[in-house]
């Protein structure tokens, strides 16, 4: 079983930035990543990386936000900068271990117009 507690959601003006963080609570060899869902829409990959440090963005966050991680704390990062309305939402930290999918709690990050 793997636990992954997010933290760094929060309020923010248009153009601003956050950034978030997701500890795993064992080593995740494999993706992990951010997924985000807003109210009355069905939950949405933001960018995912895998152990090598290759790194999948949806095209709506390309070029703004950043995936990163850090192995040997089993921690995942999303930098988000010039955050806009429409990226309110909860952000959801994923992992895949062993054939299985785990998912953190979830943190809000709501931006202001």
């Amino acid at each position: 079983q793997v636990q992954l507690v997010e933290s760094g959601g929060g309020l923010v003006q248009a153009g601003g930035s956050l950034r978030l963080s997701c500890a795993a609570s064992s080593s995740i060899s494999s993706v992990m990543g951010w997924y985000r869902q807003a109210p009355g829409k069905q939950r949405e990959l933001v960018a995912t990386i895998a152990t090598g440090g290759s790194t999948n963005y949806a095209a709506s966050v390309k070029g703004r936000f950043t995936i990163s991680r850090d192995n040997a704390k089993n921690t995942v990062y999303l930098q988000m900068n010039s955050l806009k309305p429409e990226d309110t939402a909860v952000y959801y930290c994923y992992a895949y271990r062993y054939g299985l999918s785990y998912w953190g709690q979830g943190t809000q990050v709501t931006v202001s117009s």
